[in-house]
C-alpha cells in the first residue's frame, strides 16, 4: 500500500474533521502516510490535528498528522494536495446569496451570480497555490474540492501543467435522492451521469437491470398530490420524468427558476446564515472529541457528516495504489462527451490508475438536456479566464452570459456591487 504525504489546504474548516476521518477510515490503503493540515486559523488547526491523530493511533495505521500555517513549507516533498476551502468563509457566502436576490437573481453558491463570485475568490487563492505547487512540488497531484469545481479545474487545466482533478459526490448521490423519493432502494441502482459538475444528467439509469423511468413516472403520479412530499422532491422527480433523464439537483435553479427565486426571497434567512448558526456547536463538538481518549464524530454535530470528501480518497487510492478503477471525475473532455470541445472540463466516468485519470468515451448527452449544459460550459470557460487573469469587463461579460442572468445592464450593476462587497478577497484587476 502507498505511503504518501498529503497536504490538506482547508484543514481547519468545519468540514475538516469529517474529511480527515475519511482518510483515516481508508487508513489500510495509506499506511505510514503523513497528512499536513494547512489553514489560516492555528487554534482550529490544532483541534482537528489533535482529534485526527488520536483517531489514527486507535486504528493503528501509523498515519502522522501535523498542522501548519506555512503553506510553502507544507508542500515540500508532497505527493498529493487536497484543496477544500471557502475564501471569506460563510460570511462571504452570505453576500453571494443575499446580494443577487436584491437584483432579482438566484444567488446560490455554485450557480448564477453567487457561484460567479465564489469562483472569483477561489481562483484568486488557487492561483497562488498552483504557483507554489509548480515551484515546490511539481510532481504532486492536486485533488480539488473547492467550489465551483468545474470553473476551478477549467482555469487550472488551461494555465498549469500540474496533474489535477476536481471531484464531487453529486453523480453518486443525485440518483440516490431520486430513488428514495420514489420509494425505491438505491442499492439496486446502476446509474451513470455526464455533463458538468452540478449540471450533469444520467445517460444510463437502470434499476434492477431495467430502465428506471417508468418507475419514476408511476411514483410521480402517485406522489404529486401528497402533502407529505416536499415541493423540492416533486420538482426533481417531475424533471427526471419529463426529460427522461435523472438530473443534478442544481437544475432546479434553471427549470423552476421563478418558483425557487420567490421561495428564496421569501425565506427570512439564507442557507449561509442557517449554517453559521450551527458553526459554534460544530467546534464545540470537535473540541470535545479532541480532548476525548476515543474521539467519535456525531453526524448531527459535524459539518457534512462523519465522513467527508470520501471520493477524493477513493481516487487517491486508485492512483497511488494502481487500482484500475472507474470513478466519475472532472477533467478535460478529450472527446469523452461529443457535445463539448476537447479542452472543456467535464464531469464524466474515468479510468483511474497509476498512469493518471483518463475520461471514458460517452457519446452525446441526451439531446433534450444538452443545450443548457453547453451554454453553462461556455459561461464557465469565460468565468475561468476572468478569474485567472481577466479584468472587470471580462467579469461582466462572463456574468452576463450566464443563463440565469442574460442582461448587460443588470449584470454590470450586480457585478459592481458584489465586487465591492468582496474586494478584500479579489485582485485589483477585477475591480476596475
Amino acid at each position: 500500500m502507498a505511503a504518501i504525504k498529503m497536504v490538506y489546504i482547508g484543514g481547519g474548516s468545519t468540514r475538516a474533521a469529517g474529511t480527515v476521518a475519511s482518510f483515516i477510515h481508508q487508513g489500510d490503503n495509506f499506511k505510514d502516510s503523513e497528512i499536513v493540515l494547512v489553514d489560516l486559523n492555528e487554534e482550529r488547526l490544532e483541534i482537528v490535528r489533535k482529534m485526527a491523530q488520536k483517531m489514527a493511533d486507535i486504528q493503528g495505521t501509523n498515519i502522522k498528522i501535523t498542522a501548519t500555517l506555512d503553506r510553502k513549507a507544507a508542500l515540500r516533498d508532497s505527493d498529493a494536495v487536497l484543496t477544500s476551502f471557502r475564501p471569506g468563509g460563510f460570511e462571504a457566502r452570505y453576500l453571494d446569496e443575499s446580494i443577487p436576490l436584491k437584483h432579482g437573481f438566484i444567488g446560490q453558491e455554485t450557480q448564477g451570480a453567487g457561484g460567479f463570485f465564489m469562483a472569483m475568490r477561489s481562483l484568486h487563492v488557487l492561483k497562488g497555490i498552483v504557483e507554489d505547487i509548480e515551484a515546490i512540488s511539481p510532481n504532486a497531484w492536486l485533488f480539488n474540492y473547492t467550489n465551483p469545481v468545474n470553473i476551478v479545474s477549467e482555469a487550472i487545466t488551461h494555465h498549469s501543467p500540474i496533474k489535477t482533478v476536481s471531484l464531487c459526490e453529486g453523480p453518486i448521490i443525485f440518483p440516490q435522492w431520486i430513488a428514495e423519493t420514489a420509494g425505491l432502494d438505491p442499492a439496486h441502482l446502476d446509474v451513470s451521469m455526464i455533463g458538468l459538475n452540478h449540471n450533469c444528467w444520467s445517460n444510463r439509469h437502470l434499476y434492477k437491470g431495467q430502465d428506471i423511468m417508468p418507475l419514476l413516472a408511476e411514483a410521480y403520479e402517485r406522489l404529486k398530490d401528497d402533502p407529505t412530499v416536499s415541493r423540492h422532491q416533486l420538482r426533481m422527480l417531475k424533471l427526471a420524468v419529463t426529460m427522461g433523464s435523472i438530473p443534478a439537483d442544481y437544475f432546479q435553479y434553471f427549470y423552476y427558476k421563478e418558483e425557487v427565486l420567490e421561495q428564496l426571497q421569501a425565506k427570512p434567512t439564507t442557507r449561509s446564515q442557517d449554517i453559521l448558526a450551527k458553526v459554534p456547536d460544530y467546534w464545540k463538538h470537535y473540541t470535545e472529541q479532541a480532548e476525548s481518549a476515543t474521539p467519535e464524530l456525531d453526524p448531527n454535530r459535524s459539518r457534512g457528516g462523519i465522513h467527508e470528501l470520501e471520493l477524493a480518497f477513493d481516487v487517491m487510492d486508485a492512483v497511488f495504489n494502481d487500482r484500475k478503477e472507474v470513478w466519475t471525475c472532472n477533467v478535460p473532455n478529450n472527446g469523452a462527451i461529443a457535445d463539448f470541445p476537447a479542452d472543456r472540463v467535464v464531469e464524466v466516468p474515468c479510468f483511474v490508475d497509476r498512469n493518471g485519470i483518463a475520461p471514458i468515451a460517452q457519446g452525446h448527452m441526451p439531446q433534450q438536456t444538452a443545450g443548457l449544459v453547453k451554454m453553462l460550459g461556455e459561461y464557465q470557460a469565460l468565468t475561468a479566464e476572468a478569474g485567472w487573469s481577466g479584468t472587470r469587463i471580462d467579469g461582466i461579460r462572463a456574468l452576463a452570459s450566464h443563463p440565469l442572468v442574460y442582461s448587460i445592464d443588470r449584470a454590470e450593476k450586480l457585478y459592481d456591487e458584489m465586487a465591492q462587497a468582496h474586494k478584500a478577497y479579489l485582485p485589483e484587476r477585477l475591480l476596475k
